[in-house]
């Protein structure tokens, strides 16, 4: 009887597996994609963007794809402090021969008043000429068009009658129609950041106004919702690892996308946990992380890290992880499953230092294109090809560093009896 459990425990570990790679298998990017996020000031300031790309590189730790964040702040659909669109475009998204190209622009072409149909014909005529100069260079590109991410009219009372985000959901459905006769994708980024923002002014309305304190660029927290609704659009698995171990018979009943081997019981119960990608990385020390994550379905639609253990015999356990006490619950708690995504592990510790990295990559891009690249472009020292081949070649070993820091890692796991 008891080789026939092991056989049946080994057989659903097998399934569970193949359930995870097929779901996971659904992801809009693939092994080799090549991503550009393009837009303003919003974009600029690389964090709804660095939460992508490093969600991407911790739950699909063997894909490569790269990414470049060609933000410019103050751009419209005709170009901005960074030159005239066919400039930018040109400069700052083709030359890298994307696969992907995102484009969010509409904050600053609305002009931050009521709707006004000649404004919106300049819009509409600027995208429409973005999409077709992209399809046009880039032979096969997949286009994300996001509409516009909100204008805070939830924590704080509108500018006019209707609101500025009125407008910005009136050029969104734009360019929701836009994506659908281009044939082109889409992610809403106003409607789920704007959900959550009346969740968290119910929760703390004077800490809801920090999500995006001047109405227009977000803080972290509402980075890391923007991320999620561009996650989701693109069909981003919510599973990190999900994990039922029976206590009573030392098996595990349900292993997602990890590997659960050499259970134990002794005075409490041990096992050894391969985890085939890490949590999405997020900071609940800082504030408005931690709001945006209470006021949302972060963690449940990105972030399941599911630990279950149920035929625990003792009422009370404390969990360490390779030595590290995480916390203690109730025996109850983890027959009902806890989510160690929202807990200080190992495992988010390394997710942390993959997006430590992440930034680091980013940082150096950005000194090498809007410090050197474009303020020097008409200089003529043979010194400048030299300073930017050697910024690209540090960008490159700062994001192999960043795919090795992602890579899985066995992990020891104890529920230690509390007395």
């Amino acid at each position: 009887m008891r080789s026939w459990r092991k056989i049946f425990c080994f057989l659903a570990v097998l399934l569970s597996l193949a359930c995870a790679a097929a779901g996971q298998g659904n992801f809009y990017l693939k092994n080799g994609d090549r991503v550009v996020f393009y837009g303003d000031s919003i974009t600029d300031q690389r964090l709804y963007t660095t939460f992508v790309e490093s969600y991407v590189v911790t739950r699909f730790p063997k894909m490569e794809v790269s990414f470049v964040h060609s933000g410019w702040g103050g751009d419209r659909v005709t170009g901005g402090g960074g030159g005239q669109i066919d400039q930018r475009l040109q400069r700052d998204v083709i030359p890298y021969k994307p696969t992907v190209v995102t484009v969010m622009l509409g904050m600053n072409d609305a002009g931050y008043k009521a709707y006004d149909a000649a404004i919106f014909d300049t819009y509409k005529n600027g995208y429409e000429h973005i999409v077709k100069a992209l399809k046009d260079a880039l032979s096969g590109v997949r286009l994300t068009l996001i509409q516009p991410s909100p204008f805070d009219d939830v924590t704080r009372s509108p500018n006019f009658e209707g609101g500025y985000n009125a407008v910005l959901v009136r050029y969104g459905e734009f360019v929701r129609d836009l994506a659908r006769s281009q044939n082109a994708d889409l992610a809403d980024l106003n409607t789920y950041v704007v959900d959550s923002l009346k969740k968290a002014q119910n929760l703390d309305s004077s800490a809801a106004q920090k999500l995006i304190p001047d109405r227009v660029h977000p803080a972290p927290g509402g980075h890391l919702l923007m991320a999620r609704a561009l996650l989701r659009a693109w069909n981003a698995p919510a599973v990190v690892s999900d994990v039922e171990i029976d206590a009573k018979n030392r098996s595990a009943v349900k292993a997602e996308n990890t590997q659960v081997e050499q259970i134990e019981a002794k005075s409490g119960l041990a096992w050894t946990q391969l985890d085939m990608a890490l949590p999405l990385p997020f900071d609940l020390n800082e504030s408005t992380v931690a709001l945006a994550v209470r006021a949302s379905d972060v963690a449940d639609s990105l972030n399941r890290q599911m630990l279950r253990v149920v035929g625990l015999p003792g009422t009370r356990y404390t969990l360490k992880i390779d030595g590290k006490e995480i916390g203690s619950f109730p025996s109850q708690r983890l027959e009902e499953g806890i989510n160690l995504a929202l807990l200080p592990t190992p495992m988010m510790q390394q997710a942390l230092s993959v997006h430590a990295l992440t930034l680091k990559h980013n940082t150096v891009h950005f000194a090498r294109w809007r410090q050197i690249q474009v303020p020097l472009q008409k200089e003529t020292s043979s010194a400048i090809p030299r300073a930017l081949a050697a910024l690209d070649d540090l960008d490159a070993d700062l994001v192999r560093q960043q795919h090795a820091e992602a890579q899985p890692k066995s992990r020891r796991f104890e529920l230690v009896p509390v007395n």
